[in-house]
């Protein structure tokens, strides 16, 4: 399978090991790699010309073939030629209406008027937050919550009588906003929970496949959130420590994903300028954000060579992408930041969700969600929220990137930089997410 538009580099994140049967995994990784990606990049470029035609007809109403190829010229409407074939992204026509909405109907997305439910919840919630924090920042408001999360693989994905293996999200223990972790129950007996210092905390299970019948896995568990607000007229400008160890690995590059290209150099210096105090550009680049790349639907990381390059030339991206540009320019100006990422649970508004933790002298480890962008609201205080604080509704699964699963994952991961929905694979092989699916149920205390 021929794919253009992308010049694909194979980075495949494989841990030293013993014994001549993992030499042999590590092996069939590297020789399958490109054909995976091919695989992966088909199922999200699944649509013709004339499927994406009939879409934005019933979803945009009469438009003229001008208007499709300026918005095919700008990469609104996104696709990619495979075998030859012109073939669209999934979302691209639902991520077209995003991004004209950024452009063209900046008034209404940026009032409270627009009747966004989601949206009035969290700035009222917020402000609580602000108020309950005072001049003593700290975890506040904190929220209980119950999840069971449950990941089913299809029916006959794996032979009847193969062992199928399950990594699934479980929430870290060591952070101040996420405590009273409590296991309350799984589907399987036998199961192996991660430690806290991993990257990603799983829990893993096995199970053997039936014909005929879906491979379910369940788990259960409590915890409690709480939110966090530091206002930055707070934040002592003390400079940074540069020969620390904890200052060498927050403002180094973790290829491919975060990361000093040209591209992001010069974006973060002609935004910066001359400006010296973190915090500041913390805020710089934060305004920039909210002013110039909207949120949309995003490919699989696993298809993206570099997700920073494809957010300064594409000008829009997820949650993720934002997360992973705005890291590099953080840490190549030398201000110490790290990943942090799983699920934001509000009621009725559950999903995948990333954002990161600033680290600043005397203040220590301060969240900044930039997706979340600007609230509307004439108090400062409540517009710029998110550039030093964070909700109560979160679930704290990975506090790095590209870290191994435990135990080790044998094949190429479906997600290999992040993990929030889980994994799944048997001796033959990894199965991507068009094999299984998850859902989560959460219970408010």
């Amino acid at each position: 399978m021929k794919v253009t538009g992308y010049i694909f580099t194979a980075v495949l994140l494989i841990t030293a090991g013993c014994g001549q049967a993992h030499e042999n995994i590590k092996v069939a990784v590297r020789s399958d790699s490109f054909s995976l990606i091919a695989e992966r990049v088909a199922l999200d470029f699944p649509f013709t010309e004339g499927e994406i035609d009939q879409q934005l007809k019933d979803r945009l109403g009469n438009f003229t073939a001008e208007e499709k190829a300026d918005w095919e010229k700008r990469n609104w409407l996104e696709y990619r030629f495979i075998n030859g074939e012109k073939r669209y992204f999934s979302r691209a026509v639902s991520n077209l209406r995003l991004i004209k909405d950024f452009h063209f109907n900046r008034a209404k997305r940026d009032t409270a008027e627009a009747g966004d439910q989601e949206m009035i919840y969290r700035k009222k919630h917020t402000q609580a937050i602000i108020k309950a924090s005072g001049d003593k920042p700290g975890p506040v408001q904190p929220v209980g919550l119950t999840i069971n999360y449950t990941i089913t693989v299809n029916p006959d994905a794996v032979p009847a009588g193969e062992s199928v293996r399950c990594w699934m999200p479980y929430p870290k223990e060591n952070h101040p906003r996420q405590n009273n972790v409590k296991f309350l129950s799984s589907s399987n007996d036998n199961f192996i929970i991660a430690p806290d210092s991993a990257n990603h905390r799983t829990i893993y299970m096995e199970s053997s496949a039936e014909k005929g019948n879906p491979v379910t896995f369940r788990v259960s568990f409590s915890y409690e959130s709480s939110g966090h607000y530091l206002n930055p007229d707070n934040i002592v400008m003390i400079p940074y420590q540069k020969n620390t160890s904890l200052y060498k690995e927050y403002t180094a590059e973790e290829l491919p994903h975060i990361c000093f290209t040209e591209g992001v150099r010069h974006l973060a210096d002609s935004i910066a300028g001359s400006e010296e105090r973190p915090f500041e550009i913390v805020r710089k680049f934060y305004l920039w954000f909210n002013d110039n790349i909207p949120w949309a639907g995003a490919q699989e990381y696993s298809i993206i060579p570099n997700i920073p390059e494809y957010v300064i030339q594409n000008r829009r991206g997820d949650c993720g992408m934002q997360t992973f540009l705005l890291m590099s320019m953080l840490r190549y100006k030398g201000i110490p930041v790290r990943w942090q990422s799983g699920w934001k649970v509000p009621p009725g508004a559950k999903n995948l969700h990333d954002w990161c933790e600033v680290y600043f002298v005397g203040a220590g480890w301060v969240p900044v969600d930039v997706s979340y962008g600007l609230q509307y609201s004439d108090n400062k205080e409540t517009r710029e929220f998110y550039i030093s604080g964070i909700d109560s509704y979160r679930l704290i699964i990975n506090e790095g990137v590209a870290g191994r699963l435990h135990p080790e994952k044998r094949f190429m991961r479906s997600e290999p930089y992040d993990f929030q929905r889980g994994e799944v694979e048997w001796d033959g092989g990894n199965l991507y997410f068009d094999k299984w699916d998850y859902d989560m149920e959460i219970k408010y205390k």
